[in-house]
C-alpha cells in the first residue's frame, strides 16, 4: 500500500502558490511617501506627497474602490515649509462617521529637525479639507513626529507621535544621534473630534528618537507600537494599550536587548484581529540585522515567544505587518549586492506554519530614497504600494497578491 500512496501523493495538485499581479497607481511621477489604510466601507485609502511646479510640496489622496478601481486624485494640503523624509511620513484614516483625518509635518524653525504635527480634516469625503493648530501645544523649536492615526472606540480621532520637547536644540542633531543638548524623546497621544483636541498625555518619557510609530484596533481597544529606548541604550519594541478609557503602562514584546547607540530609523509594524494581534520589527542583536514576529492571544497584554522571519545583511528593517482569517502577512524589502527586492510571506494565526513566501517586485533605487513598503488585506489579497527612483525621479508603484 505504501508506494500506492506514495504515488498518489504524487499525483496530487500542488497547493497554489501566490500570484502577483500589478496595482495601478493614481499619483504622477515624482510621487514617493506613500501610505495606505482601510476606510470602513471596504475601499483602499492612498496618500502620497508630490513636489510642486513652483516649489514646495503637496499631500494628495486617492480612494479605490473594489468594483470601479481609482477615484480621481484629490489635494490634501500643500506647503513651502514642510518637513519631507523618507521615513517620516504622513498617515491619511477614515473613521466610522465618514469624515478623513490626515497629518503633515510643518517646520516651525530652522535647525533641521525643529518640525510640528498638524492635523488635516474633511467631512465631504475629501473634497475639502480644513488644517488644525499643531497636535501638541508646547511650542518648542523641536522635532515632533512619526505619528500614527486611529479610530477610537468613543468615535474620535486617536493620534500618537515622538515628542520631542524635552530635548531642546530642535531634536537630535542628526538621525545618526540622539537626544541634541536637552533630555530624550518622548511618546505623547492625544484624541481629536470636530471640536478639536480633547485628551493629550505622555505614554513613554525615553523613546527611540526616529522610528516610526503604529497602531491598530482589537476586540478590548487600541495598541500602540514603538521601539522603547531603555537605560544602556537597549532599543526594543514596547506596546501600550488603550481600552477606551485609560492607556495602560506598557509591555515590551520580546527581550532582544538590543543594544543601539543610535535610532535605527525603522519602527515595528502591527496588526490584530479580534484579541489576536501580532508585532513585526527589526533587531540587530548580536550585530546580525533580522527580521522577528511575535503574537499575543489576550489584546496586547503579553506576548509570546518570538519567531524570527528573515536573517542577515541584506534585511533593511522596512517593513508592514496585516491580518485577517487566512492569517499573518508580513511585507518587507531585503538590498543585496546593490539591488533591492520587495518579499510578502503568509503564515498561519499561530505562527507556527509558513504558508508561503515570494518575491513580490524588484524595486528601483537604492537605498533610503525607496522608503517604506505599505500593506493592506481586502477581499483575501494583500494590496501593496511603494516607492522606486527611476534615473533620479520617484514613484509610486504597486501590487496585488493572491494565492
Amino acid at each position: 500500500m505504501k508506494p500506492l500512496i506514495l504515488a498518489l501523493l504524487a499525483l496530487a495538485p500542488a497547493a497554489p502558490a501566490a500570484t502577483v499581479a500589478d496595482w495601478s497607481m493614481p499619483s504622477p511621477p515624482g510621487s514617493a511617501q506613500p501610505n495606505l489604510s482601510l476606510a470602513p466601507d471596504g475601499d483602499l485609502l492612498l496618500s502620497w506627497i508630490e513636489r510642486r511646479a513652483g516649489g514646495g510640496h503637496r499631500l494628495a489622496f486617492a480612494r479605490h474602490d473594489a468594483r470601479t478601481g481609482w477615484s480621481p486624485a484629490r489635494t490634501i494640503a500643500e506647503g513651502g515649509d514642510w518637513f519631507v523624509n523618507w521615513a517620516d511620513f504622513p498617515a491619511l484614516q477614515a473613521l466610522p462617521d465618514g469624515s478623513l483625518w490626515a497629518h503633515t509635518l510643518v517646520k516651525n524653525a530652522d535647525a533641521t529637525y525643529a518640525y510640528d504635527v498638524r492635523l488635516q480634516s474633511s467631512r465631504d469625503g475629501g473634497q475639502t479639507w480644513a488644517a488644525t493648530a499643531p497636535v501638541h501645544d508646547d511650542g518648542t523649536p523641536t522635532e515632533h513626529g512619526f505619528a500614527t492615526l486611529w479610530a477610537q472606540p468613543d468615535g474620535r480621532l486617536g493620534i500618537a507621535w515622538l515628542d520631542g520637547r524635552h530635548t531642546g536644540g530642535g531634536g537630535h542633531a542628526s538621525h545618526a544621534g540622539h537626544g541634541g543638548p536637552g533630555g530624550a524623546m518622548t511618546l505623547r497621544a492625544a484624541s481629536f473630534d470636530a471640536g478639536g483636541k480633547r485628551a493629550e498625555l505622555e505614554l513613554d518619557a525615553s523613546t527611540c528618537d526616529c522610528c516610526q510609530t503604529d497602531s491598530v484596533a482589537t476586540d478590548e481597544g487600541v495598541l500602540l507600537a514603538y521601539r522603547d529606548r531603555a537605560p544602556g541604550e537597549v532599543r526594543d519594541i514596547a506596546v501600550a494599550r488603550f481600552d477606551g478609557r485609560q492607556w495602560h503602562a506598557p509591555v515590551m514584546v520580546h527581550a532582544d536587548r538590543w543594544v543601539m547607540p543610535a535610532c535605527p530609523v525603522n519602527g515595528p509594524a502591527i496588526a490584530a484581529l479580534g484579541r489576536q494581534a501580532w508585532v513585526a520589527w527589526y533587531t540587530a542583536t548580536g550585530g546580525t540585522p533580522a527580521i522577528r514576529l511575535a503574537r499575543s492571544g489576550d489584546a496586547g497584554r503579553t506576548f509570546a515567544g518570538m519567531k524570527e522571519l528573515a536573517r542577515g545583511e541584506a534585511q533593511q528593517g522596512r517593513l508592514d505587518l496585516a491580518a485577517d482569517a487566512r492569517g499573518v502577512w508580513v511585507a518587507w524589502v531585503e538590498e543585496q549586492g546593490g539591488a533591492q527586492s520587495l518579499w510578502l510571506a503568509r503564515f498561519d494565526a499561530g505562527l507556527g506554519t509558513e504558508h508561503f513566501r515570494r518575491k513580490v517586485a524588484d524595486i528601483a533605487g537604492r537605498g533610503r530614497a525607496t522608503g517604506f513598503p505599505r500593506l493592506r488585506l481586502r477581499d483575501g489579497q494583500a494590496w501593496l504600494a511603494w516607492t522606486e527612483v527611476v534615473g533620479g525621479v520617484p514613484r509610486l508603484r504597486g501590487a496585488r497578491v493572491s494565492e
